[in-house]
């Protein structure tokens, strides 16, 4: 794992880690991967069990603090949006200095929406997979503004969601994806609640549904 860090447009310094591959082969495609919310106190920490768990299986993973978490400079937002141009200065680091097939971008409940926002914004992205997407009312007062955004990209998209999700229900997210442009795959943990899929008892799961995802834009 290398500790790099990554300046956004606006100055400030990201903490960012690289998870290679053993044998140090850099995949054709790169995760870069999304925490979730600052606010609550979300850093990269958090995704270190999905990023590990794909360099096992021989895929390059980047984790990074967004501003204002972890060792990441400037303050974070309420409502996300000046965390996007983080996310861009990422995978601009990242297919500057990998050189990659293609970046496939991954967000962590409220790194979910960020994510999302950022899709269209960078043309090295092929894919976005959401883990925990905050689709429901209460969390909309934040984050509603993201939804349009990664539902009309064209881009291949993911869903991963449990069916005790406490921010969405099923149905809140079948409705919000009848709308939604290009290829769109959900997969549903029954009986998973939103915290307990960002727990490490589901990493493995999880990196085993994002491969299937990458493999799927391979073929």
């Amino acid at each position: 794992m290398d500790s790099v860090t990554v300046e956004t447009n606006d100055g400030v310094e990201l903490s960012a880690r690289l998870f290679k591959p053993a044998d140090l082969r850099i995949s054709d495609y790169v995760v870069v991967l999304v925490h979730p919310f600052t606010v609550l106190g979300g850093f990269q920490g958090l995704l270190r069990g999905i990023a590990s768990g794909l360099a096992e299986r021989g895929f390059c993973a980047v984790t990074f603090d967004m501003r204002g978490a972890g060792r990441s400079s400037g303050r974070p937002s309420l409502t996300g949006f000046t965390e996007i141009g983080d996310v861009v200065a990422v995978c601009k680091w990242v297919s500057d200095t990998l050189s990659p097939r293609g970046i496939v971008l991954v967000g962590s409940s409220a790194g979910a929406p960020i994510a999302g926002s950022a899709v269209d914004k960078i043309e090295q992205v092929v894919g976005y997979v959401s883990l925990g997407y905050p689709f429901g009312w209460t969390a909309s007062i934040l984050f509603g503004r993201h939804h349009e955004s990664i539902l009309r990209s064209q881009k291949p998209k993911l869903f991963i969601m449990g069916t005790k999700d406490g921010f969405t229900t099923v149905k809140q997210l079948k409705n919000k994806l009848k709308s939604a442009a290009g290829r769109v795959e959900t997969h549903l943990l029954e009986g998973v609640g939103h915290f307990q899929m960002e727990g490490p008892a589901y990493d493995a799961q999880m990196v085993d549904l994002i491969i299937k995802f990458i493999q799927s834009l391979q073929s």
